[in-house]
């Protein structure tokens, strides 16, 4: 599915591990103030048999100086060109939480062009048919601050690193801002399978907010909730990793899902 050699591949997408020759590829999308190292992981879990990318926005670690993306619709775009033109492997994407945004938009371009996704992944975040008045990314740093503590999703001692915090903040104040003013654009619904992936106590979304992805594909559906808040899949790695294993392992022919 991609051009490793572009120029546009290294600066949107990480590889971690070796895959297997002809291993189906899992690319995942981060979350609002994250990066491609927090997938390392699930591609440590997963290689070889699963060739595992990860996206890296513009704004963070090694694209530090780079201007972060406006809107998730950029971020898409930008993941959609670095893959290129398609080499006819299999491809699921993995987004969680502004990363699923990501994703689905990627799958509708992914789709638009000819080359449907095997499955779409999507965690921590409920479908774009349900709208929470959000403003978080007009508040000052603080508020800002207090919103991302409250997820448990960053380490407690990062926030007293002032200079480490100066660095981090544009990027996830941008992400948030993306985030908060998304809205799906008319289109038709997909057709690939989604498998949604929730905590049970997220205070970001319910799971009867995560099922209304149904409304968003015509193709299979599945709607897996864990124990945990918005990073659930921290403390679930092994769970979700698993289901990731499964679905691309079950879905075959026919779908143009993983054989």
């Amino acid at each position: 599915m991609t051009d490793r050699s572009s120029a546009a591949h290294r600066l949107w997408l990480r590889g971690f591990h070796q895959a297997a020759p002809g291993a189906p590829r899992l690319l995942c999308l981060p979350h609002a103030g994250g990066s491609a190292s927090f997938y390392f992981p699930v591609s440590t879990a997963l290689s070889p048999t699963v060739d595992v990318l990860a996206a890296q926005y513009p704004g963070r670690q090694d694209r530090l100086a780079e201007t972060p993306a406006e809107s998730v619709q950029e971020l898409a775009q930008g993941v959609f060109q670095a893959l290129g033109e398609g080499d006819g492997t299999p491809l699921a994407l993995f987004g969680h939480s502004m990363g699923a945004l990501v994703g689905f938009e990627l799958a509708r371009l992914l789709e638009s062009a000819g080359r449907p996704p095997a499955v779409v992944f999507l965690s921590g975040r409920r479908g774009p048919s349900v709208h929470r008045d959000e403003t978080v990314h007009k508040g000052g740093d603080a508020r800002l601050i207090e919103e991302v503590g409250k997820l448990d999703g960053t380490d407690a001692a990062l926030f007293q690193d002032k200079a480490l915090l100066e660095m981090i903040l544009p990027a996830l104040r941008a992400d948030y801002r993306a985030v908060e003013t998304y809205r799906r654009a008319p289109g038709p619904r997909l057709n690939c399978p989604f498998v949604v992936l929730t905590g049970d106590a997220d205070p970001r979304v319910t799971p009867e907010e995560a099922r209304t992805w149904d409304q968003e594909t015509d193709g299979p559906f599945e709607l897996h909730v864990y124990p945990g808040g918005h990073f659930y899949l921290a403390a679930q790695e092994q769970a979700v990793v698993a289901r990731i294993e499964a679905t691309l392992r079950r879905l075959g022919p026919g779908t143009g899902a993983v054989a």
